[in-house]
């Protein structure tokens, strides 16, 4: 639901002490049913923990789950909610209610904490309170407009080549209790209309002069997961959309940040909503992704019945218009050896947002891999879906027989009954977003990074590829991660691990401009790690995890991007030449007096407007760097 600040901005010195007094309610005891006396014995949390969830948390990179140490920075609530609602339901199926608790408030810091407190510090004065709506639509979804190219102009950014050269950090903003900053704002004006993952909040923040203020809050009542879509309806309504990690889809009044409807668009318990959902006419269009990749491999799970989608939401109502499937639903296949069945065909979510053609009256999205054979012809493919009915129009299969669980390995043992040696297990998906867009010839393209390493160029008329560029063999995690981007000329394409084999030899983590005319490399940047002057401290992954996993972003003739290891770059677009770069993993002092801390660059955030560029820090999965920051650069001063 919608909160409105109160009025009037308070200095950050009030904020703190408003924090300050925060931190000590949140300290007051819990009943003794929840929490043991720490000098006499162990919290009952600790034994639960250690017993039914340390094996997977304290191997992050393996299981793709949060570390413990992360773990330790979330909210309880957050912890509770993934076990009774979210991804770790099954895990947590066999535990009693008095045992979620314990686990939530042994692992959980921030009990109480009220976000109210310091968003009310932060509202804008009245001058300032409600969004310009009718100002420039700089970032209306995850590739800023419908061809996904998350390319600004100097126009657009206020930014121009050479002032990306000159950065600054002009301020620091941090959310309590945050550990993954995975939510791209939205822009609208002076307007940025940030998803927080963690705290659940959708927040209109009013970025022109010299401290940003708050115009409104929306509670979405739980953990977000997409970046943020804008759009305006038929209605004359203009609106923000975003979908949540129980598989829902939110639209919000941009102008006061109420509540419009909400509704459910995932199809089974493990949907999940990761594509931003587009706005388009009178519809919705939001891809279905799944979790049941990260639980199918266990035995007690009867595996695997799920797949993704695309749904077409009425805009008015939240109503369901059409389903476009990725796949007809899974049947019994066989007996895994225990008379418990494997079920299939199962998988092809879809993680990326759509882009659309309108003129084609189509709508590109990419898949993900099997969960369970048979492997369907649909995984792993770029789908070009009908914008009026759902039809598939045609599919492009990259790579074929990719069934893949978490855990299972490409030689599992025979006690593992849900996996399968009949796979290629590459775990190759296309995470990233389609772009569609026109190549210097002027013909018509559909541009796709692969988590294999490798960026397709695809006929838009007939799913036929005009050219393959692979970029090393990939892996589980990229490849070609979270998305491309495009000006034109190259698509720039982030490789945060090139694989193994021939295809990667001379490959490196980095950064790659790919002709989009000849599908060949024109310039590369190679990422080397750095663990000096106390980032191995900082970042205990730093000798590994170096790469580049997050979207980049085009801004005028630059291009800038992060890194798993929290550096931010700017390259000329033209040469590769690196114009400026800034280390985010470091402590910060923050305009709302929240202690901030930088981490990660992943996922999508970069964005630009009225000569500023915004970036988020900090991505607690994977056992990557935790972090809770929204930062802000600007041109030093001539």
């Amino acid at each position: 639901m919608p909160t409105t600040p109160t009025p009037g901005f308070r200095p950050r010195a009030l904020i703190a002490a408003s924090i300050a007094a925060l931190a000590l309610s949140a300290c007051a005891p819990r009943p003794p049913a929840e929490v043991a006396d720490a000098a006499s014995e162990p919290h009952p949390g600790q034994a639960v923990f250690e017993r039914a969830c340390a094996s997977c948390h304290d191997n992050p990179e393996d299981s793709r789950a949060p570390a413990t140490a992360t773990l330790r920075q979330m909210r309880p609530m957050q912890i509770f909610d993934a076990m009774i609602a979210g991804r770790m339901r099954p895990q947590a199926a066999g535990l009693s209610p008095t045992e979620l608790d314990q686990v939530a408030s042994y692992l959980g810091v921030a009990e109480g904490l009220d976000d109210a407190v310091w968003i009310n510090a932060m509202a804008c004065p009245a001058d300032r309170a409600a969004p310009k709506l009718d100002g420039r639509v700089n970032v209306a979804g995850f590739g800023f407009d419908k061809s996904n190219a998350r390319n600004l102009s100097a126009e657009q950014s206020g930014l121009t080549r050479d002032d990306m050269a000159s950065l600054e950090l002009a301020w620091a903003m941090a959310f309590p209790a945050s550990t993954t900053m995975r939510g791209q704002p939205a822009v609208v004006g002076d307007t940025l209309f940030l998803p927080v993952t963690d705290i659940g909040r959708v927040l209109a923040i009013d970025v022109a002069g010299e401290t940003p203020c708050i115009e409104w809050s929306y509670d979405a009542g739980g953990p977000l997961r997409t970046s943020a879509g804008f759009g305006e309806r038929s209605d004359g309504k203009k609106v923000i959309i975003v979908g949540d990690t129980r598989a829902n889809v939110h639209m919000i009044d941009a102008s006061n940040g109420a509540p419009l409807w909400k509704t459910r668009i995932g199809l089974f318990d493990a949907s999940l909503s990761t594509g931003t959902p587009v706005l388009h006419g009178d519809r919705v269009y939001a891809p279905v992704s799944q979790y049941e990749i990260m639980i199918g491999a266990e035995n007690a799970y009867e595996c695997c019945k799920t797949h993704g989608a695309v749904r077409a939401l009425d805009a008015l109502t939240g109503e369901i218009d059409w389903t476009a499937n990725t796949m007809p639903d899974a049947q019994p296949v066989r007996d895994r050896g225990d008379g418990q069945m494997i079920w299939g065909p199962s998988g092809a979510p879809i993680w990326n947002s759509p882009s659309l053609d309108p003129g084609r009256g189509l709508l590109f999205v990419g898949t993900g891999e099997a969960t369970s054979e048979p492997a369907h012809e649909n995984t792993n493919a770029i789908l070009g879906i009908d914008l009026e009915s759902g039809d598939i129009r045609w599919s492009m299969q990259a790579t074929a027989r990719d069934i893949y669980l978490a855990g299972c390995g490409p030689n599992p043992k025979p006690e593992q009954l849900n996996c399968t040696s009949d796979t290629v297990y590459e775990d190759v998906d296309f995470g990233a977003s389609t772009i569609f867009g026109k190549r210097p010839d002027g013909s018509d393209v559909v541009l796709a990074g692969q988590k294999s390493g490798a960026v397709w160029a695809i006929n838009p008329d007939d799913g036929k590829v005009i050219f393959k560029r692979p970029i090393g063999t990939g892996s589980a995690m990229g490849g070609i991660h979270w998305g491309i981007a495009y000006n034109g000329r190259h698509v720039f394409a982030p490789i945060s691990n090139p694989g193994r084999g021939p295809e990667a030899e001379g490959i490196s983590p980095g950064l790659y401009a790919v002709n989009v005319m000849t599908g060949k490399i024109d310039w590369r940047f190679d990422a080397t790690p750095d663990c000096a002057d106390g980032r191995d401290a900082r970042i205990p992954q730093c000798a590994r995890l170096f790469g580049f996993s997050g979207a980049p972003t085009v801004i005028d003739e630059a291009v800038v991007t992060g890194s798993l290891d929290g550096k931010l770059r700017a390259f000329d677009a033209k040469t590769g030449d690196v114009l400026w770069s800034f280390d985010t993993v470091r402590d910060y002092e923050t305009v709302n007096g929240i202690p901030g801390k930088g981490g990660t660059i992943d996922g999508a955030s970069i964005v630009a407007v009225d000569g500023m560029v915004f970036v988020n820090s900090g991505y607690g999965m994977f056992g990557q760097a935790p972090g809770n920051v929204l930062l802000a650069f600007k041109p030093k001063a001539s």
